[in-house]
């Protein structure tokens, strides 16, 4: 009976973390527009910040005791973003991006892929690493405001005006809500995937690799391919790779700040493939597109990963 409640609360608590990332996204984009951001700034920025607040509220809860978990979800969570959601995504739409992105973003999200990997080497991401990150999300946070301030000089677009004051109520109270609803969805995932993790023998790197990584990427895939359909490819785009580099700057900083998260050496494996993903998405935009056999082949790698992960 322990073992159908928990799950139920897994279920529940991945549900909530879905709709809160989407009630945020969807307030924060739309007091973005207002300030005329471009929809790659938008995608880098708010959308990327409100998109992975999941990670980052599963990563608070399991600060300390749990600290497997921040590291499986995080690495996890970069995977999935990849293999699922731009793999879906190109399935669905063939994916252009800007070649800014290939220039500059993609490079920085390597960059701190390699970064986490360099400061896991002692086997502890510790206290003060978690600072070192943290000092990097400043950088970078200054990186894209000064970018969002060009691209606001740069477009002209008009933003409708008329009712606007209920815009912005209405997208506060989203934002209100997604926070609640991210906050508890966050606590109840991480507790009843330990208990699932311990019932049936599997470690909680694993669940965090699994379950959660892809339960937390949930608004992501969602809030992608919705951008992506509306024909916003680089709302879409941005977001995956805005929300790669917050998971290892932003998440996996608070949560080695707090309490320290200990690495063992089977994890090497599982950063080779996040790069292996990242490589593969830096091949795939090259031409300027990533098609439908690349999000087959994406999809396909990620599946097989998820085996592997379960069986090794």
């Amino acid at each position: 009976m322990e073992v159908i409640l928990s799950a139920v609360l897994t279920v529940v608590g991945l549900v909530m973390l879905c709709f809160g990332g989407n009630w945020l996204v969807s307030g924060g984009v739309a007091i973005a527009r207002k300030f005329r951001i471009s929809n790659l700034v938008i995608g880098m920025t708010i959308v990327a910040y409100g998109t992975s607040t999941p990670e980052l509220a599963a990563s608070i809860a399991a600060a300390g005791e749990h600290s497997a978990i921040i590291l499986g979800n995080i690495i996890g969570s970069n995977i999935a973003n990849v293999g699922m959601v731009i793999g879906v995504a190109a399935i669905l739409v063939p994916l252009t991006i800007q070649k800014s992105v290939l220039r500059k973003e993609i490079p920085i999200m390597l960059g701190v892929s390699v970064l986490l990997i360099l400061i896991s080497i002692d086997g502890e991401l510790s206290n003060y690493d978690g600072i070192l990150l943290l000092v990097g999300l400043g950088v970078f946070g200054y990186y894209t405001f000064k970018d969002a301030m060009k691209q606001r000089k740069n477009n002209k677009d008009e933003v409708p005006q008329g009712g606007s004051s209920n815009v912005h109520l209405k997208s506060i109270g989203l934002i209100g809500l997604g926070v609640g609803l991210l906050y508890i969805g966050a606590f109840l995932t991480v507790d009843n995937a330990v208990v699932l993790a311990k019932e049936f023998g599997l470690s909680e790197k694993i669940i965090g690799l699994t379950v959660i990584a892809i339960g937390t990427s949930l608004p992501e895939l969602i809030t992608s391919i919705i951008a992506i359909r509306k024909g916003h490819g680089d709302i879409g785009i941005g977001n995956i790779i805005g929300s790669n580099i917050y998971n290892i700057l932003m998440i996996m900083g608070v949560g080695a700040a707090l309490g320290g998260v200990m690495t063992s050496a089977d994890v090497y494996i599982d950063y080779a493939i996040m790069i292996m993903f990242s490589l593969a998405l830096l091949i795939g935009l090259k031409t300027g597109v990533i098609n439908r056999i690349m999000g087959v082949c994406l999809v396909i790698g990620y599946v097989t990963y998820l085996v592997l992960t379960f069986f090794k």
